[in-house]
């Protein structure tokens, strides 16, 4: 069974690209599944220190002997997948694209262009929602990857190559897209949701893969969760960034902009109650918490301080799971230790406090 997913227990931009990547690395996996669309934008850095942003094709793409798939549960913008096949050099025989992937349209981008969606909701208007309408539509008028004469190079099954390789015992990650507080079936917020399920289960499905494939979820979250710019949706204890910068004790104006609308992120503490949500639906195997130097822009991979070790207790305590890796916003991450950390401390922990 080993099948890693990779989900976001917020709202997206919890840091998914850079542990499917570190993952794909440290488990030495063969291949890498990327589902959803264009409408969520993950960063990876390159070998030159270059950060990437894709769009479709998994971070563990730029790893030379990954294999990249697009799973039955993605929608294609082709435009943008050759651009990311240019700018990571991937070549031919790395890509595989399942025939029944579906291929978003100019007509479906236009037609998002045109609606209330991004004022009603905040919507990328990517075209992905509107391609899942025409999908679910069943009339016909959906193009398939199969369909698109400029895909044919890179198409075929994808699932008897992924059950080979788990027959064989090969790791496979599987880079969810978004964030559990988008999912368009388990928000608490509808109708600000996506036009998918978010949760891991809804992604081994889109990559064509089976439950009992399944031995490791992966759950991200971030210290101050985001949600794209505008009207999208509640954001519990909402703040903005220079409360985050105050708190940090950082010198320059720390601001986050998405990657896909280069729009000015709205930003919030954290919430505990979604955190919990997110658990509860996801039951991960593990909990990786990103930007820990959001809190104290003077950690380290080896030194703490009071404040990173109260809040990282204090999630453990309400959500009753330990956070096993953290992450940074420089993009390191690292085992927690902060067990150890516990141990060369003389006080009980606080609870913490915003």
């Amino acid at each position: 069974m080993p099948v890693t997913v990779v989900v976001g227990g917020q709202f997206g931009g919890e840091g998914k690209g850079k542990v499917a990547h570190y993952l794909a690395r440290e488990m030495n996996a063969k291949a890498a599944v990327r589902v959803g669309g264009s409408n969520s934008g993950h960063t990876v850095i390159d070998p030159l220190g270059n950060a990437l942003i894709l769009r479709h094709l998994p971070t563990p793409s730029i790893l030379p002997d990954v294999m990249c798939i697009l799973g039955a549960g993605s929608y294609i913008d082709v435009d943008i997948l050759f651009d990311e096949i240019d700018r990571t050099g991937l070549t031919a025989d790395r890509l595989l694209i399942d025939p029944n992937a579906v291929v978003v349209t100019r007509d479906e981008i236009t037609t998002e262009m045109n609606s209330t969606l991004r004022s009603s909701i905040g919507s990328t208007q990517s075209g992905t929602g509107a391609a899942v309408i025409r999908r679910i539509s069943r009339d016909g008028s959906v193009r398939l990857a199969r369909d698109d004469e400029r895909l044919k190079p890179f198409v075929m099954p994808v699932v008897p190559y992924m059950r080979n390789l788990l027959s064989n015992g090969e790791r496979i990650i599987v880079e969810g897209t978004q964030g559990f507080g988008l999912s368009l079936l388990h928000t608490p917020h509808y109708p600000f949701a996506t036009s998918r399920d978010t949760s891991a289960s809804a992604f081994v499905s889109e990559a064509g893969l089976s439950p009992l494939d399944v031995d490791d979820i992966v759950l991200v979250i971030r210290t101050y969760p985001i949600r794209v710019g505008g009207n999208s949706g509640p954001l519990t204890n909402e703040i903005d960034w220079s409360v985050v910068t105050k708190n940090c004790g950082q010198q320059h104006k720390i601001e986050e902009f998405t990657s896909v609308t280069k729009t000015l992120r709205r930003v919030g503490h954290i919430d505990m109650s979604l955190l919990v949500a997110a658990i509860e639906v996801n039951n991960p195997t593990k909990i990786v918490l990103n930007h820990i130097d959001y809190l104290d822009h003077e950690v380290t991979c080896n030194v703490y301080s009071d404040k990173i070790y109260d809040f990282i207790r204090a999630i453990e305590q309400y959500a009753n799971r330990k956070i096993d890796y953290l992450g940074f916003d420089r993009l390191s991450i690292i085992k927690n230790n902060c067990t150890e950390y516990n141990l060369k401390k003389e006080h009980d922990s606080v609870p913490y406090d915003k």
